[in-house]
This record gives structure tokens, sequence and C-alpha cells, in this order.
């Protein structure tokens, strides 16, 4: 995130804020890039994971073995809950939806969000306009960087989709 709006993207100013989930994971990797940006954390559950309900904590296989021929519906319809009372994957789009929106307040910025694939991948989806059933084909690997633009007028855009955090040579 240092080379945003340096020698990465550079019609995207360098970030000023940074905000991440609350879930602990999310919390620990927001330290290391606040500590390399020179900026606080400031914790919003908007854009934590999707709640998974009796799911949370199971691997794809141990739900697949429980609840048997429901994951994959719950990915590719979007509309479907988990038991529980979780979230479908539309609800999480809805969630992040209003994060977006609410970071639009504070006026033209970059902001640095600190989340999880599925409510990543959500982000990308809604600002998309695309069905959330097929938001889990966006590919969103571990550390990856996403860039989306907001404005005022809502013809918001995705600049940068789930690319490696590193691997680019120094400009």
């Amino acid at each position: 995130m240092d080379r945003v709006g340096r020698d990465l993207w550079g019609d995207i100013a360098y970030p000023s804020e940074l905000v991440a989930s609350p879930m602990v994971r999310t919390q620990q990797t927001a330290a290391v890039i606040a500590e390399r940006l020179g900026l606080q954390v400031r914790t919003d559950a908007a854009f934590q994971e999707a709640d998974f309900g009796d799911w949370q904590g199971l691997t794809a296989e141990e739900i697949e073995e429980r609840w048997p021929g429901q994951l994959e519906p719950w990915h590719t319809s979007g509309r479907l809950r988990p038991p529980g009372g979780g979230e479908s994957i539309e609800d999480v789009g809805v969630r992040l939806r209003a994060g977006l929106d609410a970071l639009q307040t504070g006026g033209p910025r970059t902001v640095v969000v600190v989340s999880h694939a599925v409510a990543i991948r959500a982000a990308l989806g809604v600002t998309m306009g695309a069905d959330p059933g097929t938001w889990s084909q966006l590919r969103v690997a571990p550390a990856a960087v996403s860039i989306i633009r907001l404005y005022a007028d809502k013809r918001d855009e995705i600049a940068v989709a789930g690319a490696p955090s590193e691997g680019w040579g120094r400009a």
C-alpha cells in the first residue's frame, strides 16, 4: 500500500486513512500497514467477513459433510443464508455498500480497507452492479490489492481487482 500514489497507480492519492474489520486477523494486518503508512487504524464492522452462522470456523469440506449440497448454492445463488442465522452473499453486499457509502462522507481521499475474501468480493460485486450469485467468480487471494474508486454520482469503478500485494519491482 505504501506504493499507491507513488510509483504504482499514480492517479490515486497516497493513502490518508486506514480502516479494518474488527476480526483479529485483519487487525493484525492493519497494524503492519499502519506502521508502514504512518496511520492509525479505525475499526468498522461494515467491513467484517460474512456471518457464516453454523458454518463459522468450518472448512468447506466440513460444511459439505454436515450440510451436503448447501455451500455451492450459497455462493452461486447469492441469496441463500447458511443455517443458524448467517448472512447470504447478498446480505454481505448490502452491508458493504453501506460501508462504502459511509466512506464517501469524509470527502475525496484514499482509504485503505483491510477486509476478507467474501466481503471484498461483495464490495467489488456491488460496485460492478453484478448479481450476487456471480461474486464468487472474483478471485481474491490473501493479501491481494483491489482498488475501488467511489464517485458522488455513483458511477463507481474498479481500478484494480485482486492484484498481488508483492512482486512488483521498484520503479
